[in-house]
């Protein structure tokens, strides 16, 4: 798949600020780079978009009331495949493709707009056949029911604001420079059989992969499933932003389970993902990961339980920082608009700490859609404009361990007037602030070697008997592979652990040290996100027993 090459302009912008900008071009070669709505109009969705916009930006007002200030359609049409299969044997598969319209109405004017907290606008589905009456009958539909909406969510905005006596700490809607940028869509290619057959056989590796089959009876479930996407976004506003972008996402996932004999559930899982083919595992990478997480089932089962409690160092893997910044940094630097009456900035763990520490003084963190690789990977979270037509911007959010900045759309908050363009929306959804490519760095960072001998030093220096250490995390936190560390430093695998304190806190207070090599992991939600992130050692965490209710173990043994 060839790499996508955008251009883009700001409406309006001619030779002079080309000039300015100190791009050295003649105005006929800068004209024949830059998309106008001319070369939009080429695009049948975009014309079709374009002439129901025009139409309501000078019909759509009811007698006596509010004329909408800003219109914006977004159609997103989307190809996938996914296919699944266990013990071996596909469950199916299936390829869907369709379009949806969302369609943003806005009355009021930028100070003070119809918008609230759930998102604004109407959805419609769309047709996939290009008929322009078709698509602009959908828009139609859409429009007229965002304008209502609208109408009756700025009465009951104004009818709130006579009812506080603070007044909102920032307007409601930021004005940006309306861009045009034209992508080239993408379309699924792919070997549906080939990926069914390769789904099917390492659901299947925990039988007849020589090095794991002698365990088979044990396990419980052996699931895995590949998803592909391909998505294209068109979007136009009122005010002038005209975009075609197209993103891609692929997926292998495995996961397998089992139980211990005291009937505990113990369950490991492995991904593989990128926004091309060629990011993923090879078959044969993709399985040998299989094959070693049902052979880690067998020394889990085998694990002991960890102790009752205990409060002391963790070295983190870079794997597990990674999920953890995921949880505790990346929502906390989205700045989201706080209630009507209050003074507040913001909302969430970080709402009041701008300026304030949040990381030890080594620790850097910046959000960069524009970074598209990493060591040769592609991430997921990259892009070139938001959701909202705005395009990206490399944001640096805490500097050394200070809050700098937050990550935002197009609705402003206090000190923050303007979208960064981090404005991203799921599948037919409003847009939110949301991170990118979400990269954190250490100042002087450690090896691997180094992190490990600071936390044996450590356990020497408190007279601790034993530290821990954590390879990989699962849902909320909670350790998957967590390892009891002797004085001598030696790894012995531990089985049925929770964190109870690891917070905001305790990455602002307990981290004593970092390493220098990043991990990549890309999460494939409904908004694709990516996390590079270094190891972590932690001064002071507590770990205790789950304490989880254990299922009954199956009462007789499965089929041969």
């Amino acid at each position: 798949m060839n790499p996508i090459r955008p251009i883009a302009i700001f409406a309006g912008a001619g030779f002079l600020a080309a000039i300015l900008c100190g791009v050295c071009l003649t105005a006929s070669a800068q004209s024949a780079s830059q998309p106008t709505r001319a070369d939009a109009e080429k695009d049948p969705v975009l014309k079709a978009m374009l002439t129901e916009l025009d139409r309501s930006k000078t019909q759509l007002q009811l007698k006596d009331v509010a004329k909408p200030f800003f219109i914006q359609y977004r159609i997103e049409e989307i190809e996938r495949f996914e296919t699944k299969a266990q013990f071996g044997a596909t469950t199916g598969s299936q390829r869907s493709h369709g379009r949806v319209a969302r369609v943003t109405v806005r009355v009021g004017d930028y100070k003070t707009d119809s918008s609230g907290e759930k998102g604004d606008g109407a959805i419609q589905l769309e047709t996939l056949d290009d008929d322009a009456i078709a698509m602009r009958t959908a828009l139609w539909m859409a429009t007229d029911q965002a304008y209502k909406n609208a109408l009756a969510a700025y009465a009951q905005k104004q009818a709130a604001l006579k009812q506080v006596e603070t007044p909102p700490q920032a307007d409601d809607f930021s004005q940006e420079k309306p861009i045009i940028r034209l992508e080239e869509p993408l379309r699924l290619k792919l070997d549906e059989r080939a990926w069914e057959a390769r789904v099917a056989r390492d659901t299947g590796l925990y039988r007849t992969n020589s090095t794991v089959n002698a365990s088979q009876h044990d396990v419980q479930y052996s699931v895995g499933s590949f998803t592909a996407i391909a998505k294209t976004t068109w979007l136009v506003t009122s005010e002038g932003a005209i975009v075609r972008k197209s993103a891609a996402d692929y997926q292998e996932s495995f996961a397998a389970g089992t139980q211990a004999a005291d009937g505990m559930s113990l369950e490991r899982s492995y991904v593989t993902n990128g926004n091309a083919l060629k990011d993923l595992d090879s078959p044969e990478a993709f399985a040998q990961h299989a094959a070693s997480l049902i052979a880690s089932l067998t020394d889990l089962r085998k694990a002991p339980l960890v102790e009752e409690e205990y409060h002391g160092p963790l070295l983190m893997s870079s794997d597990a920082a990674a999920d953890t910044m995921l949880t505790l940094v990346a929502g906390a630097v989205t700045a989201t608009r706080p209630k009507l009456g209050t003074e507040a900035r913001t909302n969430g763990p970080f709402a009041s700490s701008y300026h304030a520490r949040v990381l030890p003084e080594f620790l850097d963190v910046v959000d960069d859609p524009g970074l598209k690789s990493y060591n040769g990977k592609g991430l997921v979270g990259a892009y070139d404009v938001d959701d909202e037509g705005v395009p990206e911007q490399a944001v640096k959010l805490i500097v050394a361990g200070q809050l700098e900045n937050y990550l935002l759309g197009r609705e402003p908050v206090r000190d923050f007037p303007q979208s960064n363009g981090h404005g991203r929306a799921g599948i037919a959804g409003p847009p939110k602030p949301s991170i990118g490519v979400l990269q954190v760095t250490a100042k002087d960072g450690l090896t691997d070697q180094e992190l490990n001998r600071r936390l044996l030093e450590s356990a020497s220096h408190r007279g601790l008997k034993d530290v821990y250490y954590v390879s990989t995390m699962g849902e909320k936190l909670t350790p998957r592979l967590l390892y009891r560390v002797s004085p001598d430093g030696k790894r012995e695998l531990v089985r049925g652990a929770i964190f109870d304190d690891l917070d905001q806190r305790a990455l602002r207070s307990d981290v004593v040290a970092a390493g220098k090599q990043l991990w990549l992991t890309n999460y494939l939600g409904d908004v694709p996100e990516t996390v590079l992130a270094p190891a972590l050692l932690l001064d002071d965490v507590t770990i205790r027993r789950a304490n989880n209710k254990n299922d009954k173990l199956p009462f007789y043994p499965p089929p041969e």
